[in-house]
């Protein structure tokens, strides 16, 4: 099994999500865990249609990756997207 896929099964049998935070303080630095959040504020931003432009000049993000996002959500199958829609718990 891939370190990738096992830290994926840790989180899926971590059912506290004050452990879950703190699994991921553990393992990773603030650096990560600011990327991981700009990442998820920017797939927020897209969500509530926020226009890119806006979302770059805000979080300081380039265009190449907010595009990168946008893809994600327009995708049929996309998790995130799931998740933001509240369809997943």
């Amino acid at each position: 099994m891939s370190a990738f896929k096992e830290i994926t099964r840790i989180l899926s049998e971590i059912s506290k999500p004050e452990d879950i935070e703190k699994f991921l303080i553990e393992i990773m630095t603030e650096n990560e865990r600011k990327d991981l959040s700009l990442r998820w504020d920017l797939m927020r931003k897209l969500h509530e249609g926020i226009p890119q432009r806006a979302i770059s000049a805000e979080l300081g993000i380039s265009l190449c990756k907010i595009t990168r996002g946008s893809k994600i959500l327009k995708s049929e199958d996309s998790i995130i997207t799931k998740i933001l829609n509240g369809k997943m718990k």
